[in-house]
């Protein structure tokens, strides 16, 4: 009997917090979106109490992958352009609601001690470095990394003497540099920030062409496109720009 009870109490409570929202989102957002969404969505559910927010955070690659199994998901925001036009290519997106929200910076970072001494991005093809941190090929600030690394013809040198250390996603590159697992890294300057990174150099110029913007759209498949076509207006809302530039993002031109 008092299994029974505490069943129909489980059952009532659920019941219960299932009604207490009208609307519900699903956010797909790329890693190094994390501090700043998670933020935004806080103001937003404040403004708007009946509706709940569930994020998933993770590389822009494998959320687009997420995305195109059949994930459930109301609104995908990617590191690069790339993940994005190939769910547009296969209908997954709703082009009339695509929008380039962001735009970020790639840096070269270590840990604030910096015990290596790399002071550039030519030290990485020097004996100052014993293994640097990247993002896989399907991570976008991994295929920025590998855009400046061949243009320095230093990709494939790296790669041959084993020098390199690739992580799923830009948070697992930060980490790796953070904790000294890596002498170095190459990751967004937002993430620099976020992980208490020192920030040792900018891309040698004409080296990275692609442009870092962060592209925001609504799912087609989504079941709550109107609420989702409001939380996407709120992300280029004042507020959350604020939120944003505090993170040390721009707006994309």
């Amino acid at each position: 009997m008092k299994k029974f009870a505490s069943l129909i109490a489980s059952l009532i409570v659920l019941a219960f917090s299932q009604a207490a929202f009208s609307e519900s989102l699903t956010v797909f957002a790329a890693a190094s979106l994390q501090s700043a969404v998670e933020q935004i969505t806080t103001l937003y559910t404040t403004h708007n109490p009946d509706t709940q927010i569930t994020c998933n955070f993770d590389s822009s690659g494998t959320l687009k992958t997420q995305i195109m199994e059949g994930a459930e998901c109301d609104i995908f925001i990617s590191a690069a352009q790339k993940q994005m036009n190939a769910l547009e290519a296969e209908s997954l997106i709703d082009s009339s609601a695509r929008v380039n929200l962001l735009e970020n910076k790639i840096v070269l970072a270590s840990s604030k001690s910096n015990p290596a001494k790399i002071e550039s991005f030519a030290d990485l093809g020097t004996d100052k470095l014993t293994l640097i941190a990247l993002g896989n090929s399907d991570v976008p600030a991994g295929m920025y990394a590998q855009e400046i690394l061949t243009a320095m013809n230093l990709w494939d040198k790296l790669n041959r003497e084993g020098r390199i250390s690739f992580a799923g996603n830009v948070t697992e590159v930060a980490l790796q540099v953070r904790e000294g697992a890596a002498d170095c890294g190459i990751v967004y300057a937002t993430d620099a920030m976020t992980h208490g990174l020192k920030v040792i150099a900018f891309p040698p110029s004409g080296t990275l062409k692609t442009p870092v913007i962060y592209p925001a759209a609504v799912i087609s498949t989504s079941s709550h496109k109107d609420e989702a076509v409001k939380f996407l207006k709120y992300l280029q809302d004042s507020e959350s720009q604020k939120v944003f530039e505090s993170f040390g993002f721009t707006l994309a031109k």
